[in-house]
């Protein structure tokens, strides 16, 4: 008996022994598999670069610097060769970096609160992103990895600093993918001829990629001049050197707008490093589609070029598979998230993307704003993108993602390629002023700054939105706050039940938004409140619903609703 014992325990030891070793070896063999080696910069460079901080917000090096401005943007001027512009940025930029990635990191454990999923998260990106760097070009690969230098260690638990930065450049494209979260939403538009007063082209856009409010605190307006190709400006934050909103010392322009994407298998060339090239090595529309053809990309997109040279716009609409170049039959573009290209036009996804989703309504709205305002100058343009109106002027709510202004824009910028001029909004959204700054100026006039000093044109700037101001703002910010406490109530990690003057206060804080209602409708469906919860759906959906999965999501949750208010 004793040695039948003994039998079993060596045979459950030796199996144990073998499950381990097995764990081990695939544990083993996926760090080596997912592991991304830094390039080697070649020849030496002097990492230990001293920056200098003779006054508050304001740092240099050489002839790079970064300050925060009087708008609250900071601004970053940077030159030479890739792994030296890397790490210089990394090192004036570093404290910007590091709130930068807490800021990533925390939305993300908010959108995904279970250590597990978190975990799973985390080795499902590596393993997606292990041929990442086959896709990026050997100078962006150097500057990220310059910029990885001054990383923090404090997350390195996420993964090595240079595969951490490579891998964040992925964030935009993993966002289209998962687009039914609503974290991208993006318009942009041009004009020209007579529908701009000067007949020159102008073009304006908002950028509705959202990772939490803390996550565009810190913009930066990066004014690089690369040892190669053309001196261009972006708005980027810290770490990052993809391009989603530029324009280059040539006049030309780059704007990214997601389209309705499969789920992707593994990772290509992130959009924003393609658009990075346009911007810095092409002036026309013709030499920007050349370098978006040979690249590989894991999502779709509409890149928005605009070409001073040729006072016109036209999209770049690329896929996976296929690629389309629209261009102008009217003295206008306008772009926001599905593809318009004949190349596309039987596309199911498309198709599909056009009916189900918020794109199509905002393109329409769009289109009104851009026959309502022309001909337009920059200031007319500002008025479009800040239009939180629906098709006609209806009311969708404050937040919508059918109206053109949303409230969550990271940042929101027009472009006048002909005077190489930029407006840049400040905070909140696209509702503070838009701060001016000329090129031209900006490459022979402010390079090497030694000293703290404005560097925009100020009699340019854009007026403040007058709805700052007034009794909806203060609402609509109120509806946030309350928003937020519903969702707690929602996760059960705050048992209080709500009053009735917060219900009524919410109701009335964001009374034309179809969100409003549907919270609700789940608060009272949690508490077994059936029938104010089937009135609730009800009356979410005599409003705007941007998306038909949700009004779908809505019909049936107020069916439950009826059906276990009959079995009372």
């Amino acid at each position: 008996m004793g040695h039948k014992k003994n039998r079993r325990m060596k045979r459950t030891a030796w199996i144990l022994s073998v499950i381990v070793v097995i764990v081990l070896i695939l544990g083993v063999s996926f760090h080596l598999i997912t592991t991304i080696i830094p390039p080697d910069p070649g020849s030496k460079v002097d990492t230990a670069t001293i920056v200098q901080n003779p006054q508050p917000d304001f740092y240099f090096s050489g002839n790079n610097w970064m300050k925060k401005s009087n708008s609250g943007l900071w601004e970053m001027y940077l030159e030479g060769k890739p792994f030296e512009r890397g790490v210089i940025n990394g090192k004036l930029s570093k404290f910007l970096i590091v709130g930068q990635e807490q800021a990533f990191v925390d939305q993300i454990k908010t959108m995904v609160p279970s250590d597990f999923y978190l975990r799973f998260l985390k080795y499902f990106i590596y393993w997606f992103n292990r041929h990442l760097d086959e896709y990026i070009p050997e100078e962006y690969k150097l500057e990220i990895y310059g910029i990885s230098l001054s990383a923090s260690s404090q997350f390195d638990f996420i993964g090595s600093k240079y595969q951490r930065m490579l891998n964040y450049h992925s964030a935009h494209d993993i966002g289209h993918a998962l687009q039914d979260l609503s974290l991208v939403g993006c318009t942009s538009f041009g004009v020209w001829g007579d529908r701009s007063k000067d007949h020159e082209l102008i073009i304006g856009r908002n950028f509705d990629f959202y990772m939490g409010e803390e996550f565009a605190e810190n913009k930066i307006i990066c004014f690089e001049k690369p040892d190669k190709g053309y001196g261009f400006m972006m708005v980027t934050w810290g770490g990052m050197i993809g391009t989603m909103s530029g324009m280059n010392e040539a006049g030309l322009t780059v704007t990214i707008n997601a389209a309705k994407s499969d789920i992707p298998y593994a990772a290509r060339t992130p959009i924003s490093i393609v658009t990075r090239e346009i911007l810095q090595y092409a002036s026309t529309l013709n030499e920007a589609y050349a370098i978006a053809r040979k690249k590989q990309t894991f999502v779709s997109e509409s890149i928005l070029v605009g070409s001073g040279k040729e006072n016109m716009a036209g999209i770049i609409e690329k896929s996976p598979y296929r690629l389309a170049l629209v261009l102008p039959t009217k003295d206008y573009m306008a772009c926001t998230n599905h593809f318009q290209s004949s190349a596309f036009a039987s596309d199911p996804r498309n198709i599909r993307d056009k009916v189900e989703n918020a794109s199509l309504y905002r393109y329409k709205r769009l289109i009104q704003d851009i026959s309502l305002k022309s001909p337009m100058d920059y200031n007319d343009v500002a008025v479009i993108l800040r239009d939180k109106k629906g098709l006609n002027n209806v009311d969708p709510g404050y937040g919508n993602e059918k109206a053109i202004n949303q409230l969550i824009a990271h940042h929101s910028i027009i472009f006048k390629p002909s005077q190489l001029k930029v407006w840049v909004s400040t905070s909140p959204w696209q509702l503070g002023k838009y701060v001016c700054y000329d090129l031209y100026e900006i490459f022979h006039k402010f390079a090497g700054l030694k000293r703290k000093m404005e560097i925009t044109d100020s009699a340019m700037a854009i007026p403040a939105d007058s709805f700052l101001g007034s009794f909806g703002y203060t609402q609509f910010l109120r509806f946030k706050e309350m928003r937020d406490i519903i969702k707690r109530q929602l996760r059960k990690d705050d048992p209080a039940p709500l009053s009735g003057s917060f219900i009524d206060a919410f109701r009335n804080s964001n009374p034309g938004y179809y969100e409003v209602y549907s919270l609700l409708g789940d608060y009272y469906f949690q508490h077994g409140q059936w029938e104010e919860a089937g009135s609730a759906y009800q009356e979410a959906l005599t409003k705007i619903v941007p998306r038909w999965n949700e009004k779908v999501n809505i019909i049936k949750k107020m069916t439950d609703c009826r059906n276990k208010n009959k079995k009372k």
